[in-house]
């Protein structure tokens, strides 16, 4: 059976990059810009408060764990008043060691494990946008050990670090995303795949891309009425089906475009198209440039 998250966490291909230890002692509190690259932390000990934009604030306590898909900007405090203190992630240079926060000489009120990670993908931001801007989960054990363990790997120069890291985010993601695929989620993939029979239909997508579908003949796989089907597809995954099929097959193209050195030709046929100039207009339309310039401008 088709995994349409594994397929799109494959597909963004994530490596990491950086983990580190933070804390916070006395009254503090943090302004971090907008990153754009996706970060995650895991609270070790104690309690926090953070406020991502646009997003409620969360009150985080030991065991709980946080992913930003995007990171825009978002204030990290204790949860006494105060001035937070602007950082810029993308200029301030990350000390050795721990990140402290606050008073230097107090004893920690909390502890955490962060770090982000950016996504080696061609169309990241399309992947990115069918995922929850925030995703939140409480006492996430399992989580909170992923989180660890990429600490202790990062730090270290182990054989194989690279791959082994690359393998960890890539099981953070699922774990994390799996545990938000329901059905109050917002829009997007994961309460699409909550809905057992939007699901369906989704796997069949993912599952046969190539195939000439119809809003039809995908309403059959989904045992609904067409409109029902298009009214449900559009209400749980936030785009209407067709043009959720357009945008994968879109995505397998460019990700065969850039990383498998695959002809037009040949990724025509794979994502559905009779010809390679009727893709390679379809593709202009989508990406704003031809298939033969995204491929020489990822190659080069």
């Amino acid at each position: 059976m088709v995994d349409p998250l594994s397929e799109i966490i494959t597909l963004l291909r994530p490596r990491a990059v950086f983990t580190k230890g933070i804390s916070g002692a006395g009254r503090w509190g943090v302004r971090y810009s907008s990153f754009g690259h996706p970060s995650f932390c895991a609270v070790v000990e104690g309690a926090c408060r953070l406020a991502v934009d646009g997003q409620p604030a969360l009150a985080l306590e030991a065991g709980d764990f946080v992913l930003l898909p995007t990171t825009p900007g978002f204030t990290l405090s204790g949860f006494e008043p105060v001035v937070a203190e602007l950082i810029d992630p993308r200029i301030t240079p990350s000390p050795e060691g721990e990140i402290r926060h606050g008073a230097v000489g107090e004893a920690a009120s909390v502890r955490l494990l962060g770090g982000y990670f950016v996504f080696d993908s061609g169309d990241a931001e399309l992947l990115v946008s069918l995922l929850p801007a925030q995703v939140h989960v409480p006492s996430a054990g399992r989580l909170s050990t992923l989180v660890r363990l990429l600490t202790e790997e990062a730090g270290e120069q182990w054989p194989g670090r690279d791959l082994v890291l690359t393998r960890l985010v890539e099981v953070l993601l699922v774990e994390a995303l799996r545990l938000t695929q329901r059905p109050d989620a917002p829009p997007g993939l994961l309460r699409g795949l909550a809905d057992i029979r939007i699901s369906e239909a989704i796997r069949h997508m993912h599952g046969d891309p190539a195939r000439p579908w119809t809003v039809a003949q995908l309403a059959k796989t989904a045992a609904l009425s067409r409109s029902g089907f298009f009214e449900r597809f559009l209400r749980n995954v936030g785009l209407p089906p067709m043009e959720y099929l357009l945008s994968w097959r879109m995505a397998i193209a460019k990700d065969l475009l850039r990383h498998h050195k695959t002809s037009i030709a040949e990724v025509a046929e794979r994502v559905g198209y009779g010809s390679a100039s009727t893709f390679s207009t379809a593709f202009r339309r989508h990406v704003g440039q031809s298939p033969g310039r995204y491929a020489a401008a990822a190659t080069g």
